[in-house]
């Protein structure tokens, strides 16, 4: 264990996720484990900039690995992508004695912890916590297979609507730069048809798979729309094309927002949060920075940060295969 770190720091930056709590969680008690002093770091950055800290001990995290958001708090800081905010930053955490942060969240946190890293050769360790599973290093992101059921879940309440009513939805899931929402959803809850950014299906495809399951006998139809979907039309302009050009169905739509972020996290993602805090503050006692925590065959993995912000995650082209042979 290095000796020179005695007080570790944990915050949760940008969007929230299911499994962020559970993650503080996991970095506070490990901390408590090690006896070392850990502090909680209240609205991100902004908190950061601000010294709004508090410390946590053991009981400080009690019954809040089943909540979903973050008992910390989130909020954007553009001041953080000053340097003048980082030395304001770096002044409020030398003051308060802390010697190295976690932090929880996605691309954008882990950039700013990347430079902080750089430019006062801070100790810090990320832990990846956003729905969208879009970082490079993870096979899983903490909030994705919570968003995932919840999405599930949804369309098959859409599902009964739409099959008492014989009417087509489109429904609208996040995931304005990748498709793993849409794409593991869509197989799952059994959609006919994914739009997902990494393909661009094309109109005229969607209509004529729309022609196939009517002639084929279904009644109602499910499609599932990514945010960042590459046909070039949003999911309400998309209605409107498919009934001009298909008048036979019945269009409805569906968008889940936000309550995708929300909720009690699964019992994978409590799981995998309580792996990955512990893996966070043991690299740290061991003197390690500038890395990212992940999971890659079940295996809790450690991937430097700056390739996890620069990397790209691949979208499932074997699930993709699946759900054409699904859709049939």
């Amino acid at each position: 264990m290095s000796s020179n770190i005695k007080k570790i720091a944990v915050l949760t930056s940008g969007g929230d996720s299911p499994g962020m709590n559970a993650a503080i969680r996991s970095v506070v008690r490990t901390c408590a484990y090690m006896k070392v002093d850990c502090v909680g770091i209240y609205r991100g950055y902004q908190g950061m900039i601000e010294g709004d800290f508090k410390p946590m001990d053991a009981r400080s995290v009690n019954n809040i690995i089943n909540k979903g958001g973050t008992i910390l708090k989130s909020a954007r800081c553009t001041e953080f992508r000053t340097p003048e905010g980082r030395k304001k930053a770096h002044d409020q955490l030398v003051a308060a004695g802390i010697d190295a942060f976690v932090v929880i969240g996605g691309d954008g946190s882990f950039t700013g912890a990347m430079i902080f890293n750089k430019e006062f050769n801070f100790p810090i360790m990320g832990i990846p916590g956003t729905i969208d599973n879009d970082i490079f290093g993870t096979s899983f992101t903490l909030g994705f297979d919570t968003a995932l059921n919840t999405v599930v879940d949804c369309i098959d309440k859409i599902r009964d609507t739409a099959s008492s009513h014989n009417r087509l939805f489109f429904v609208e899931v996040m995931g304005r730069d990748v498709g793993h929402i849409a794409l593991n959803a869509g197989v799952g809850a059994g959609a006919e048809e994914i739009l997902i950014p990494e393909e661009n299906l094309g109109l005229d495809r969607l209509l004529e798979s729309l022609k196939r399951s009517k002639e084929s006998g279904k009644s109602s139809s499910i499609v599932i729309v990514a945010e960042g979907d590459k046909t070039g039309k949003n999911v309400f302009e998309l209605k409107e094309y498919v009934e001009k050009h298909l008048p036979i169905y019945d269009v409805r739509v569906s968008v889940l927002g936000h309550m995708q972020r929300g909720g009690a996290p699964s019992c994978y993602d409590r799981v995998l949060a309580s792996r990955m805090g512990v893996k966070a503050v043991e690299s740290l006692l061991e003197g390690k920075t500038s890395l990212m925590v992940g999971v890659q065959d079940n295996k809790i993995t450690l991937t430097p940060i700056n390739k996890a912000i620069k990397g790209h995650t691949k979208i499932d082209k074997e699930l993709i295969r699946v759900s054409e042979i699904m859709t049939t």
